[in-house]
């Protein structure tokens, strides 16, 4: 195979890299927007936690649109300390509570969250081991609201078949994923596709000046270049086969 996976890469320089960028993954404050409006019967003062958070974009648009008490929870250090200054400029600081963790091994008793949610980060451990770990935290009748890679189409060209089986072995279809959430316990609510956006204007055209920067602060260094070219590959993928996947929105509710 003659390209790397991001997961080959030092852990460090992908903190640095993504660090740097507002979201590390597909998405925007309208799809969030989109998805919390199925959360019809989230309580006043409701507890959310905001799982594999990164730097917090989800977890700023929540606290801004709803009273929600926000934990969020992601495993790198970097994100978490630059989540917790994104929250003070936005006035948002005293109700998000940004800590490290691990999403397979939560601190959390059971029953804590009216809900769960989780953009571009449930891949980490598989979304149908995502369900289940994650489905015992949430009160009855709370809702779970997860972004993830899924195949659109029944068959894909091989190339692109072969970077997701190689970036994320698991990846299932809509169909799939949302038997999946059946399995572990929850009702569907609905399921969107994200938009082309949220892949062109909100991920990838925001990594250009950050390839560009990260590149000047590691000359000559070749796992910095590396990581460069592997995302913009990604993102000439994507442009290639984007009607073959996507990240989709999956909201789900405990019986």
């Amino acid at each position: 195979m003659d390209h790397s996976s991001i997961n080959n890469f030092d852990f460090s320089l992908i903190c640095e890299y993504f660090s740097s960028t507002d979201r590390q993954g597909p998405g925007s404050e309208a799809s969030t927007l989109r998805a919390l409006s199925f959360l019809t019967h989230l309580p006043h003062g409701a507890r959310i936690a905001d799982i594999g958070c990164g730097t917090g974009s989800s977890a700023l648009t929540l606290a801004r649109h709803t009273d929600a008490e926000i934990t969020a929870i992601d495993l790198f250090p970097q994100f978490v300390e630059r989540l917790q200054q994104r929250a003070a400029a936005n006035g948002v600081a005293d109700r998000i509570h940004a800590l490290t963790g691990d999403m397979g091994a939560l601190p959390f008793n059971a029953d804590t969250f009216d809900a769960v949610w989780s953009e571009g980060a449930i891949y980490n451990i598989g979304f149908a081991r995502g369900m289940q770990l994650w489905y015992p935290l949430i009160r009855e009748g709370g809702y779970i609201a997860v972004t993830d890679a899924s195949w659109l189409t029944p068959s894909r060209p091989a190339e692109i078949e072969e970077f997701w089986q190689d970036a994320y072995p698991t990846i299932g279809t809509v169909a799939e994923n949302t038997d999946r959430m059946v399995q572990a316990g929850f009702r569907p609510v609905a399921t969107f596709v994200l938009p082309h956006a949220c892949w062109t204007e909100h991920f990838y055209q925001p990594q250009r000046q950050a390839q560009t920067l990260f590149l000047q602060r590691h000359p000559g260094n070749a796992t910095a270049q590396m990581l460069v070219e592997n995302q913009q590959r990604e993102a000439r993928l994507y442009d290639q086969y984007h009607q073959y996947y996507g990240y989709v929105f999956y909201i789900g509710r405990k019986a």
